[in-house]
């Protein structure tokens, strides 16, 4: 079997960049890849298609994947590693690289973009994204914990921001928000969720977090890592093919941090298949 494989060797404190060793003794020939660029030529004449890094380096990866018609296995190297977790995939990088030589089930899943920006788990606009980058400096010391531990320096200080949300060009929301999250799999934050989410389904998710006390923060909050902040009665949730969200905000994209003063995003049904089982 060619494995194309994506290592991110700054994830997983260099785990990631042993996962190449650990395939070829599986006895898979693999064509080592740093970029989406070099995968993407890694990716003719390969039989799949396969990434070793955190949830940022997933989507790229799954995108290369739909591009060249291969199936993807994934090595979860991160610190949260929210992907596999909500795809019920092996935690452990030792068990998910036998799967992903040796996997044959096969799981066909959406890709959402934003903006044209490929993301598997979601677009959190406004404190999530303050979150993950107080977050970003605990995660050597605290692992995932840091993640609780940003959002709450994050909800202690900053404010709402102003914007409008339109699904399926419907204006669903007008006016000041904690957080705008637009999700495919729905998880996040090293254990956090949009419960409905579902990556199979080919519709996007959102959820809105009015602006309102402080202290409700914390049940909202809760509510996130139950999965059940949809069932909040203030958060507006609607599902969609399509959505748009004006006002300049700070999005956490599947880890990665991005700006944007509008943005659009749309979902590919069925784009590529995830080796599962």
């Amino acid at each position: 079997m060619i494995v194309a494989l994506l290592v991110n060797a700054a994830s997983g404190k260099g785990r990631a960049s042993r996962v190449e060793q650990d395939l070829a003794a599986l006895g898979a020939e693999i064509r080592r890849a740093g970029d989406e660029d070099q995968l993407r030529a890694a990716a003719v004449g390969a039989d799949r298609v396969a990434v070793a890094g955190g949830d940022g380096s997933v989507a790229p990866a799954a995108a290369v994947a739909a591009s060249a018609g291969l199936p993807l296995a994934v090595m979860p190297c991160g610190t949260a590693n929210d992907f596999v977790r909500a795809l019920g995939l092996p935690e452990d990088v030792d068990a998910a690289c036998r799967l992903a030589v040796r996997g044959e089930r096969l799981r066909s899943l959406e890709l959402g973009h934003m903006n044209g920006r490929p993301f598997v788990n979601v677009a959190n606009g406004g404190l999530a994204a303050a979150a993950a980058r107080h977050a970003a400096p605990l995660k050597p010391r605290l692992g995932r914990l840091a993640y609780p531990a940003g959002a709450i320096w994050a909800g202690a200080i900053q404010r709402p921001r102003r914007c409008r949300v339109r699904c399926e060009g419907r204006l669903v929301f007008e006016g000041a928000v904690w957080q705008v999250t637009v999700a495919s799999s729905g998880a996040f934050g090293g254990g956090s969720s949009i419960g409905p989410a579902d990556a199979t389904d080919g519709v996007l998710d959102v959820a809105v977090i009015p602006a309102g006390p402080r202290l409700r923060l914390a049940q909202h909050a809760w509510g996130m890592r139950s999965g059940r902040i949809t069932a909040q009665r203030e958060v507006r949730h609607e599902r969609g093919s399509t959505v748009q969200v004006e006002g300049g905000l700070d999005y956490n994209v599947d880890g990665e941090i991005v700006r944007a003063a509008t943005a659009e995003f749309t979902v590919e049904p069925g784009a590529f298949t995830l080796v599962a089982g």
